[in-house]
């Protein structure tokens, strides 16, 4: 396991690595002609492409029986906030210059980064919270606040649908994915309803059965 998660972080830093070789020309690398524009775009891709894996851990544990990938959700998780966080850092550093009056007028007025910038804010408790030491003192609540990666992961495919203004073909990827793991949940989530239901149903039964066999087997009352 501590290889696979060895592995897994080279993987997902080498997205950040590329975009910094490129944002410095290294290795032959270029941002294009627009740098500032691509690497705002490559880095909220990536935050969206990591926060879709975070999400499709249980499905593919479900399905595949292995049960260690759980322990890799953690990991993608905070790093798909990273590159959300990096996405949001390279357009008000780079592209605003931390203009404070444009951003704010930006988020007022731009629907697509008022969505954008409320996924940010959801998922900063989640990267937050997300130490075993959180865990333990949140107990409960802890799994309350992380079911809400399913409207950030909403609010980051509707965010990245309404930038686009043309083209929509690659959203449109982004979203049916989305649907199907949001689906599989609620799938699983309502065969689990059914089964409870059938062995609650199967118990009643069987306990008046019980009540029945012993009703019949007690002596008549004396005359």
């Amino acid at each position: 396991m501590r290889a696979i998660k060895t592995a897994l972080f080279v993987l997902c830093t080498l997205p950040f690595l590329g975009m910094v070789m490129a944002a410095f020309g290294i290795a032959g690398l270029s941002l294009g002609a627009n740098p500032v524009e691509a690497l705002i775009h490559e880095a909220g891709l990536w935050g969206l492409r990591l926060l879709l894996l975070t999400l499709a851990v249980t499905p593919l544990r479900r399905l595949s029986g292995w049960n260690w990938l759980i322990r890799l959700r953690r990991m993608l998780g905070l790093f798909a906030f990273f590159y959300v966080f990096v996405h949001f850092l390279s357009y008000a550093v780079i592209d605003q210059r931390l203009a404070l009056g444009p951003i704010v007028e930006d988020i007022i007025e731009r629907p697509f980064i008022t969505i954008g910038m409320a996924g940010l804010l959801l998922l900063l408790p989640l990267a937050v919270t997300s130490t075993n030491a959180m865990m333990r003192r949140l107990g409960r609540r802890w799994q309350q606040l992380h079911r809400a990666i399913y409207p950030i992961a909403i609010l980051g495919v509707w965010h990245f649908w309404w930038q686009v203004k043309e083209d929509i073909r690659e959203p449109l990827i982004y979203a049916a994915i989305l649907a199907f793991l949001l689906g599989f949940r609620l799938w699983t989530r309502q065969r689990r309803r059914v089964a409870h239901a059938v062995q609650v149903r199967s118990a009643s039964a069987a306990g008046l059965e019980r009540a029945m066999s012993d009703l019949r087997a007690s002596p008549a009352p004396r005359k």
